[in-house]
């Protein structure tokens, strides 16, 4: 008898798998250069999707962990520590607070990702143009490098739940983590970035291992040469993206986890973030260096969920809730943008 969390959870990941066969196979079939109206309506649709499900959960979030009862409110409160209120007297008003409360800790977390994930939209740029790589391959990279991630990141979100659970002390370290990177991030924030195609670890530890092709025919990942498979330079592009997106999730994950300790509403907000990051990464590419304060925005983002994991009991006897949350992160990126926009970084005139 397979658990209510194991049903959603299938239906979920079922829906995500149709989403993407979908775009993969009939709408990406051939290799092709994703032009400025193609990312902004599959943004749209990775948008409306997650904004979709928020709205689901808000009216039938009970299903996540069968929550039918107030007994099972209470276990269910008290083992995530969820924001909410229970009234004894009301079942439905209880399922009510508690579905606001997990649809809020949703957004919170779904756009805190979505935001974290701009930084990794500017180090893949590098790696493209580090590697050489054709614009019409992007789409076919970004893909199975973001599947890749999917898999990854449910690993990483359900171990960290069940250390968390274990050994709650361990968010006070992701705290302290996060403030260091947020610190980080602030003080090499005007560094120029650059990526090493030749010496970087990945290519190093893939050309050692591996078969290597010199060549790529139609973007393919794997070659047979003489009857022998090799795999492609585009391939190692692949491994270096994957790698990429792993160095981010050591700062993104727990930075949910100080949103919510509910390790599915983690997953589902990384996941819609993640899924959206590909048709983002083409609407954005070609102006995403125009917003020098984001790197800002994101550095202060890190240390103020930071901060707020180390101060969670202070902050949760002071009345600051995950809507709370919510503002702030707004505050932040949108103060960002609209900086980045009002005082935009003059050009240099050349002698």
């Amino acid at each position: 008898m397979f658990s209510a969390e194991v049903i959603f959870f299938t239906c979920f990941t079922l829906m995500i798998v149709l989403m993407l066969a979908l775009d993969l196979g009939v709408f990406s079939k051939e290799n092709h250069v994703v032009k400025f109206k193609e990312a902004a309506g599959w943004t749209s649709v990775w948008v409306a999707l997650a904004m979709g499900f928020y709205f689901f959960i808000t009216q039938y979030g009970y299903l996540i962990h069968d929550v039918t009862t107030l007994v099972d409110l209470t276990r269910i409160k008290l083992l995530y520590g969820h924001d909410f209120d229970i009234n004894y007297l009301s079942l439905s008003e209880s399922l009510a607070n508690y579905q606001k409360a997990i649809g809020i800790e949703y957004l919170t977390g779904y756009l805190l990702e979505y935001s974290l994930s701009i930084d990794n939209i500017f180090v893949i740029v590098l790696v493209f143009s580090a590697f050489g790589v054709h614009e019409k391959y992007f789409h076919k990279i970004l893909f199975w490098g973001i599947l890749g991630a999917v898999v990854f990141r449910f690993l990483f979100i359900f171990l960290g739940a069940a250390l968390i659970t274990r050994f709650e002390w361990i968010l006070y370290l992701f705290g302290l983590f996060l403030v260091y990177s947020g610190v980080m991030m602030y003080v090499k924030r005007n560094s120029a970035d650059k990526v090493d195609s030749e010496n970087h670890p990945v290519i190093k530890f893939a050309s050692k291992y591996l078969s290597v092709s010199k060549t790529a025919k139609d973007g393919a990942f794997f070659v047979v040469e003489n009857g022998k498979r090799f795999v492609t330079p585009l391939f190692l592009v692949l491994l270096v993206v994957e790698f990429t997106d792993l160095i981010f999730a050591v700062d993104s994950i727990p930075a949910i986890f100080g949103v919510t300790k509910d390790p599915y509403i983690v997953f589902f907000s990384n996941i819609f973030a993640i899924l959206g990051l590909r048709s983002l990464f083409f609407l954005l590419m070609n102006v995403i260096h125009k917003f020098r304060f984001l790197k800002v925005g994101l550095a202060v983002l890190l240390i103020f969920i930071g901060v707020k994991m180390l101060a969670h009991h202070y902050l949760t006897e002071w009345g600051f809730t995950t809507a709370h949350s919510l503002y702030v992160i707004v505050g932040i990126l949108g103060g960002s943008v609209v900086a980045s926009i009002l005082f935009p970084e003059k050009e240099k005139v050349s002698k």
